[in-house]
């Protein structure tokens, strides 16, 4: 999202891809290097009891070399999300399979734990970006496509890969340990990384916009690297925190606890948040996602690396073996994955999902080391169907409840929390074992696992937003296409239709459907008002580069046919905040804050948007433009307007109020559908499918062209 001195131009769009929008050549690439952080979560799983043997080191000492990994895509994943989203996916998903094979070599060569945990760490920041870059790829594909509804194969197919890859994970890996040593654990990442590398190059196609970084402060500004900093001291003194347990280091503690604090009021006031305090506060469903994904794993790996020493600890088996009992867990992970995929509900798996890890708990303390064989492949195969069924709801909900334009770094948050999971599942495997792998130390493992289990349990059941009807209304196939997005072929136009009563305006019960044509609009006495275009308001909403150059289209029509222009911000000053009562429950919160100040960036109008002499500009302080002194009235009378187009940050704030109070002002009112967004889609489609048309036209950017017709009253 552009700056003050950014050089960026807002992003291009691709033209739609012909035939199948989601091929093998396309999905292959992002399948694998999505699968590369999976293969090495799941292979050094084998390998521990081995590189702890030529360490000369105890097994549980080996730990850390888990928690590394984690601790760096917990960092890197939104990181890479975020670097995807203003640099390009493909350069980000590209850069990072380069990073995984030279992490590979440097892993091979190691003789050291230092040596080995430098090569986890980069191992970790390179498999970050397969990810949260797919998704962002995938998600733009399937709007140039014109996809109303989440790709569900395609984004099971990511929860498919990983899965497949835990289940040939620890067999694979415990044969080629065996076969030629814990360097296998290291070196796997080369040749996959090289197929990847080709894939990636030759089938995703490059990414549209040039390379601009614009200036050192424009691109510190845009990436939030305050915040970024912030978010890693406070996941790493958590981290230090965890891995002393069962001997709490409190200072650690502490200090997670004053930096986060530090990073949500650094976050509140950033102009573009790394992480958006706000938008977790406010978007309740996306937040319970996040947690939900983090036990779910936390209760799948607790298992994986707890089980697997066990095995080669406590029962005997070699490396090979240890794997080769745990593959049916991930056997059932990808086929779970694969039928849940193909679902159109999430709720019912995801309290399967809780139900099945606290029924593997339990089963879990009746495990010892007398225990048959095949009783433990069946215990443990429970947590793979519960491995599958969360990955891919989470994951769906994740797609359909996060902000368009800001889905790589949500995506990127939805690891990081799973990766939490897996920092404290290493940390509650290493507590268990740290003196001896045995029995006892596995059923302490199972009554964490027990409460972890229960908890998720309740959240899921409890999750009302799970409760109703999905997909949401706003996304299931319709006529039109929800949110900021371009409209489609059914996009509005000069024809337009539109739900009214039967009988009178009060009637809401009983709707008929009325199809009317647009009437033309005379440019000489129409005036397009350009309302919160500013980053306080941008940052909020879905697809704020794609906002912004529809907005620039709108202008730019505006200019060439002789239109009136009006820019309207909100912003308040001293006085105002002050003269704020605390009556107002909306904007006592802002007064409170000392928010939207008037002289601040975030309050003034966006710079790809130009301002000229002979502009009106607005500074209101309310939701709508006509609320106060804005002598907007006067305005509009003296250029003799008598025709209102709407364009505006949010759909159910400023552009609602406003054409409230201008419709009943006798104002012909426009709503450009495409160039209006609210942070909620399901508001955004309710308000433009139900409430406007009855005052105003629903049009597209695009329509206003032919709508023109100087002259015509």
């Amino acid at each position: 999202m552009p700056l003050p001195g950014d050089t960026r131009t807002p992003r291009q769009a691709t033209p739609a891809p012909a035939g199948n929008a989601f091929g093998p050549r396309f999905v292959a690439p992002l399948y694998l290097g999505a699968s590369l952080n999976p293969v090495n979560s799941s292979i050094i799983a084998t390998a521990l009891v081995a590189i702890a043997a030529a360490l000369h080191l105890p097994v549980g000492d080996t730990a850390v070399l888990i928690s590394c990994l984690y601790l760096t895509s917990a960092l890197a994943q939104p990181a890479a999300g975020r670097l995807a989203e203003e640099f390009g996916p493909r350069r980000i998903f590209v850069a990072g399979i380069v990073l995984v094979f030279a992490a590979g070599i440097v892993g091979t060569l190691a003789h050291s734990m230092a040596a080995l945990i430098a090569a986890r760490v980069l191992i970790g920041a390179g498999t970050s970006t397969g990810y949260p870059a797919a998704m962002l790829l995938i998600r733009r594909r399937a709007e140039q496509a014109g996809y109303q509804a989440p790709p569900r194969g395609v984004l099971g197919g990511l929860a498919i890969t990983g899965a497949a890859t835990v289940a040939v994970g620890p067999a694979l890996g415990g044969l080629l340990v065996g076969w030629f040593g814990w360097q296998t654990a290291f070196w796997i990442n080369i040749p996959v990384a090289a197929v990847a590398l080709v894939l990636a190059v030759v089938g995703i196609a490059p990414d549209p916009d040039p390379l601009r970084l614009g200036s050192p402060r424009a691109l510190v500004s845009r990436l939030d690297l305050p915040g970024m900093l912030g978010f890693g001291g406070s996941l790493t003194a958590l981290m230090v925190f965890l891995a002393a347990l069962p001997r709490p280091d409190w200072p650690a503690l502490a200090a997670a606890l004053v930096l986060a604090a530090v990073l949500v009021g650094w976050e509140l006031r950033a102009a573009h948040p790394f992480l958006d305090v706000r938008l977790l506060a406010s978007n309740g469903a996306l937040t319970r996602t996040y947690v939900r994904n983090g036990l779910t794993l936390m209760g799948t790996y607790v298992i994986l690396y707890g089980l697997t020493q066990w095995l080669v600890a406590a029962r005997g088996l070699s490396a090979y073996q240890a794997g080769l009992a745990l593959m049916p867990m991930g056997v059932l992970s990808a086929v779970t994955a694969r039928v849940v995929a193909r679902r159109t509900g999430v709720r019912l798996p995801l309290i399967a999902c809780a139900v099945l890890l606290l029924l593997g708990a339990v089963a879990v303390l009746f495990v010892g080391v007398g225990t048959p064989m095949a009783a433990v492949v069946a215990v443990s195969a429970v947590f793979g169907l519960t491995s599958g069924a969360g990955t891919v709801a989470n994951q769906t909900v994740l797609y359909q409840e996060a902000p368009a334009a800001t889905v790589g770094t949500a995506s990127g948050l939805l690891r990081t929390f799973g990766y939490l999971g897996s920092i404290a599942s290493a940390a509650i495997t290493g507590a268990a074992f740290h003196g001896r792998v045995g029995d006892a130390g596995l059923h302490s493992i199972a009554w964490v696992l027990v409460a972890i289990s229960a908890l998720l349990l309740v959240l899921t059941v409890c999750d009302r937003r799970l409760a109703e009807s999905w997909p949401p209304q706003a996304n299931r196939p319709g006529p039109t296409r929800p949110g900021p997005t371009r409209p489609g072929p059914t996009r509005p136009g000069p024809t337009s239709t539109r739900r009214e009563p039967i009988h009178d305006m009060t009637t809401v019960t009983t709707m008929t459907t009325v199809t009317e044509t647009a009437p033309a609009i005379d440019p000489a006495r129409t005036a397009l008002l350009l309302m919160d275009f500013q980053p306080a308001a941008l940052g909020a909403v879905p697809d704020p580069e794609g906002l912004l150059a529809r907005a620039g289209e709108a202008l730019a029509w505006a200019r060439a046919h002789g239109t009136h222009v009006v820019f309207v911000r909100v912003a308040f000053a001293e006085a105002d905040l002050a003269a704020v009562p605390d009556r107002n429950k909306a904007f006592a919160r802002v007064a409170e804050a000392g928010h939207l100040a008037d002289g601040h960036p975030a309050t003034a109008v966006h710079e790809s948007l130009e301002i000229r002499e002979d502009d009106v500009a607005v500074r209101k302080t309310r939701f709508g433009v006509f609320a106060g002194d804005t002598d907007l009235r006067a305005e509009l009378r003296g250029r003799d307007v008598d025709t209102l187009v709407l364009a505006g940050l949010s759909t159910s704030g400023v552009v609602l109020t406003t054409l409230r109070q201008a419709a009943d002002e006798d104002y012909r009112l426009f709503v450009l559908a495409d160039a209006t967004a609210d942070p909620d889609p399901e508001v955004h489609r309710v308000l433009m499918e139900k409430v406007f048309p009855r005052q105003a036209w629903i049009v597209a950017t695009a329509d206003l062209t032919a709508l023109s017709v100087p002259g015509s009253r």
